[in-house]
């Protein structure tokens, strides 16, 4: 399901572009796996960020789950741009700046709800749920004043698509489709959404907390950061396991893979990541459910469903399987992020089932949870200690598993052993210099082809058997 923009989006086409931050090149050796502490401090570079990722990359809004009906919505943020969701008459999608075109007010100030027009404040003006204007107070004036109302609706999300139940917008609209954007790294995400065909759907609200870190930092710690497990969450893991984290390191069959900067580390044990919960019922279910995923998925897939794994789809959605939380890393400055987090179950999975995995995420990966107090202290501290003149001078390392790239792999995307790794890392950095380097799509370099282009793309004609 896409939506393209008319209109207003021109607008952002006739917008000036900034050139691009000179020395970028310095901040970032990829080969010998160097990186700059300037990426995590410098305002300048993350108002280009703003501009050169968030502006013009695929950014998660919802889960379809929320907007089920004509007229229900979200309200959430594209980096800083806060945006309304809606579900149209026709059942289709649309976002919209959630800003009055009349004197910038906020249109509205609910998280969620069912509307069929919404009102502005200020000054009275009501716009439709397809965003045209439909009245204000004082019509008469405007239109004796020479002012076109069909010119004056509110802003669109230049293009809005869906994938197995995500709802992605871009503000670019000349960015490439969200098949694309994603292309192979679909086949991965499908263990997370389409285990059994019956789909997903979050369940409870959002939970939203502020963490004062560079919106980067937790990125890369779900993209690919595992080696942290056995030492930060040794404790956690005591209490809810009743032993430590297990040494995935000396574990040989694991992996990272990546696709233009989004990376899934994983091993194949089914249920290590829904084990730290410590609820047996949850591994039994996905114990149960895994013949039906093989069946679907493929034997490989099917053991991946709740195993010990972290994944990142760039540039800021993050979530774990098994334990299912579900995120959103919202930029607030280059030292402060706003988190919302919900928890997301197999749609077909039984009431209790949910019920007990929401109480799980909440358990480990909420505010007050066993794992998330763990590495938002050090999500801050990775941030903070940069304040000082000298320390943004040391470079830091990121060159775990250079040289484990897998060339004769059958798996799709960029295919690396073991899942305690930094390959993942390096992807996202270098989708990240890429964009940061250019001034539209049209040169951003291509390293990683969409072969899954077909949005049409099945399991059956696409999905191998992996040994």
């Amino acid at each position: 399901m896409t939506h393209d923009c008319t209109g207003n989006c021109e607008r952002l086409r006739k917008d000036p572009v900034s050139e691009p931050l000179s020395g970028l090149d310095r901040l970032i050796d990829l080969d010998v796996g160097r990186l700059s502490r300037r990426v995590y401090w410098d305002h300048r570079i993350y108002e280009q960020e703003l501009e050169k990722i968030f502006a013009r990359s695929w950014l998660f809004l919802a889960h379809e789950s929320q907007i089920p009906k004509s007229g229900d919505y979200v309200t959430t943020y594209m980096a800083e741009d806060n945006v309304i969701v809606v579900r149209q008459k026709d059942g289709s999608i649309k976002a919209f700046l959630n800003t009055c075109p009349h004197r910038g007010n906020k249109l509205n100030f609910t998280d969620a709800g069912n509307a069929r027009t919404f009102v502005c404040n200020y000054h009275g003006w009501a716009f439709g749920i397809d965003g045209a204007l439909r009245g204000m107070a004082g019509q008469e004036l405007f239109e004796d004043s020479g002012m076109n109302r069909a010119e004056h609706g509110l802003h669109p999300v230049a293009q809005v698509a869906t994938y197995k139940g995500l709802v992605f917008g871009n503000m670019d609209p000349d960015a490439p489709s969200l098949e694309s954007y994603l292309g192979d790294f679909r086949y991965y995400l499908d263990v997370m959404l389409d285990m059994d065909g019956q789909g997903t759907e979050f369940v409870g609200g959002c939970v939203k907390s502020v963490i004062n870190c560079n919106w980067k930092v937790p990125v890369e710690n779900f993209i690919g950061d595992i080696y942290h497990a056995l030492w930060t969450h040794d404790s956690a893991a005591r209490a809810m396991l009743g032993g430590p984290v297990a040494e995935v390191y000396k574990d040989p069959d694991s992996y990272h893979v990546n696709f233009n900067g989004h990376g899934w580390e994983f091993n194949l044990d089914v249920v290590g990541n829904a084990a730290t919960m410590g609820d047996k019922e949850i591994r039994k279910y996905l114990y149960s459910i895994q013949p039906k995923v093989a069946e679907r998925l493929g034997e490989f897939r099917s053991k991946m469903i709740g195993s010990i794994s972290s994944v990142s789809v760039f540039p800021n959605l993050s979530f774990l399987p098994g334990q299912n939380t579900f995120r959103v890393w919202h930029p607030r400055g280059p030292g402060k992020i706003e988190l919302h987090t919900w928890t997301i179950v197999n749609k077909s999975a039984p009431q209790d089932i949910k019920d007990r995995w929401l109480k799980g995420t909440m358990m480990t990966f909420s505010p007050s949870g066993v794992f998330e107090m763990d590495d938002g202290e050090n999500f801050e501290f990775s941030t903070r200690t940069n304040a000082g003149f000298v320390t943004r001078q040391q470079d830091l390392y990121m060159g775990l598993g250079r040289g484990s790239r897998v060339e004769d792999s059958e798996l799709p995307g960029n295919v690396y052993r073991n899942q305690v790794n930094e390959a993942n890392h390096r992807a996202f950095y270098q989708r990240w210099l890429d964009l940061m380097r250019s001034r539209n799509w049209s040169e951003v370099p291509v390293r990683d082809q969409a072969s899954l282009e077909d949005s049409a793309y099945t399991y059956q004609s696409n999905a191998k058997e992996v040994a």
